[in-house]
């Protein structure tokens, strides 16, 4: 198993912007650069799923395992031999919203999943953070 985590405390913005930023699925290519489109299949809820593409990419079925509002969710995207996980948590504190991002592999093929996928999205997170936060706060 491999699992890297991302957090940032703000106050730029509330829990419950970056929950409305997330659940907008068809809207995540207008925030986010590395993604061509994403579709929710239904409504964001567990059980549920999107399709994402990401830019020069196949589409991805990515499901929804968990889902609290404004707090957290879990979603798993399935590669062969191996699974990524893709952890968001909003949590109030007395310095501002941390925002924490936890991406974990399981697998036989973690390892090449982990080098092909997972570790281009964890390098990336500190700036897509910061593209979250600065999107939700104009919601």
């Amino acid at each position: 198993m491999w699992s890297k985590s991302h957090s940032v405390v703000t106050k730029a913005v509330t829990k419950e912007q970056m929950w409305n930023l997330f659940v907008d699925v068809n809207n995540w290519h207008t925030w986010d650069t590395g993604i061509e489109y994403a579709k929710l299949v239904g409504n964001f809820e567990k059980g549920n799923h999107f399709l994402l593409r990401p830019k020069g990419g196949p589409n991805v079925k990515v499901e929804l395992l968990e889902v609290v509002e404004n707090k957290r969710f879990l979603d798993v995207t399935n590669f062969p031999l191996a699974k990524m996980y893709d952890e968001h948590l909003f949590e109030e504190t007395p310095d501002g919203l941390k925002i924490t991002n936890i991406i974990t592999v399981k697998g036989l093929l973690g390892f090449l999943w982990v080098k092909l996928v997972a570790k281009k999205i964890v390098d990336a997170l500190p700036i897509d953070v910061q593209e979250q936060i600065k999107a939700a706060s104009k919601l």
